[in-house]
């Protein structure tokens, strides 16, 4: 059984950077270039706007980086509780869990005899075994769980990154001036990140823009009239 070959059609999907970076910009973007046409369609003063969209970035990448860390490390707990058990069993149990790889190989294709000697083999280190298993079993590597600091950094980052950019028309200009450029901004940026996705995942570029788009407009839209129901204006 030889070492696994890098195969140069594959993207690597394993891990949580990839995730928490894309899903940090989408939902930066889209909570706070809401909340920000929402404040402006109230009739509030620019500055306002401003501290509005501040907060929400700042709370939001907070939130959001928490809330990965506790995701990602959960799950990390999870599976390291089930290996721990594997572990266990390929100790005290040996002769049922081989058996088990074996039928898994023979699952695969393989003879039963050639099945029953690569499950030996797999066996006779403890290590070797638990990677196997876990791989044949619980379809994870034992040795590349994601980190959870590592994800919560990058979804602080992206989360950031796209809540910011709606923000920056209020720093240039005001009213309704700035409200057209947050929204174009969001919009656009919406597209990058449908059009990334899309192209990563090699998925339709126009469905995964449009949809992108469509989000945030939608968000937008119900923020807006929110803004403009129950809007107040302060001197």
């Amino acid at each position: 059984m030889g070492g696994a070959e890098a195969h140069d059609g594959h993207r690597s999907v394993a891990g949580g950077q990839a995730r928490a970076a894309v899903f940090g910009v989408n939902d930066g973007l889209v909570s706070n270039v809401s909340l920000i046409l929402g404040f402006a369609a109230s009739g509030v003063d620019s500055n306002i706007v401003r501290l509005a969209g501040l907060a929400g970035a700042v709370a939001g990448a907070i939130s959001m980086a928490a809330g990965e860390w506790v995701s990602v490390s959960a799950q990390n707990d999870l599976i390291r509780r089930e290996l721990d058990i594997e572990l266990d069993e390929l100790r005290h149990n040996t002769e049922h869990e081989t058996a088990e790889l074996a039928a898994i190989y023979e699952g695969h294709g393989m003879e039963a005899t050639s099945a029953a000697t690569a499950a030996a083999e797999v066996m006779r280190s403890p290590e070797t075994a638990l990677s196997v298993h876990a791989r044949e079993e619980l379809g994870v590597d034992p040795n590349e769980l994601p980190s959870a600091w590592k994800a919560a950094m990058w979804s602080i980052m992206s989360f950031l990154f796209g809540a910011l950019l709606p923000i920056v028309p209020w720093y240039l200009s005001s009213g309704t001036g700035a409200t057209v450029a947050s929204l174009a901004i969001g919009v656009a940026a919406a597209a990058g990140v449908g059009a990334a996705v899309g192209r990563f995942a090699e998925r339709p570029l126009p469905w995964a823009v449009t949809r992108q788009m469509l989000i945030v407009l939608g968000a937008c839209a119900v923020t807006f009239a929110i803004g403009q129901l129950f809007g107040i204006t302060i001197s």
